[in-house]
């Protein structure tokens, strides 16, 4: 789609929109914060306007973020999992981030065992090809997947080195939270 048809009947200029986009995906800025940057700049636009322009155009500026940063996806892989409950019910939200921080995939199923984490890897696999490590938490669902379906793939198992998965969960604890 053309630029000038994507930004067609907008108030503000498609460079002061790509601007708020870039600013709130770019770094970890809330709508408000956003705001009080265009503000500063003299352009005065409601964080409504900016969630609304963030969900019209965000996914296209997040895909070019992302592949300006790395290119191609790391070669370290972080695995985690947490639980998280769907309508009263528990299921386990898998996921795969690479050494960046960026995420590579999101599972969501109702088991933790190997069958599960055989699905993730082979969805990660198919996407982004082997690692070259895999860095999981202790739970034995990953080797014995790994096993099976990447077995020249180094995979490093230790309490504190998958810290970078671990994190990669806390926004999804913090909207659970809220909840």
């Amino acid at each position: 789609m053309p630029r000038t048809e994507l930004y067609r009947r907008h108030r503000f200029p498609p460079d002061v929109i790509a601007s708020a986009v870039w600013l709130y995906f770019r770094f970890p800025l809330s709508l408000r914060m956003v705001e009080d940057l265009l503000a500063v700049r003299g352009i005065i636009v409601s964080h409504q306007t900016v969630r609304a322009w963030a969900e019209k155009f965000g996914r296209e500026f997040a895909r070019e973020i992302r592949e300006r940063s790395t290119g191609r996806m790391g070669e370290k892989w972080h695995l985690d999992e947490v639980v998280v409950k769907i309508r009263g019910q528990k299921h386990w939200l898998w996921r795969a981030v690479d050494q960046e921080g960026f995420v590579l995939d999101v599972l969501v199923q109702s088991r933790r065992d190997k069958k599960a984490a055989k699905r993730l890897l082979r969805k990660l696999l198919k996407k982004h090809g082997l690692p070259r490590v895999m860095i999981t938490d202790k739970l034995r669902s990953y080797s014995a997947a790994k096993k099976e379906i990447a077995p020249g793939v180094e995979h490093r198992s230790h309490k504190s080195l998958n810290n970078r998965g671990e994190n990669s969960h806390q926004p999804v604890r913090r909207r659970e939270r809220i909840m």
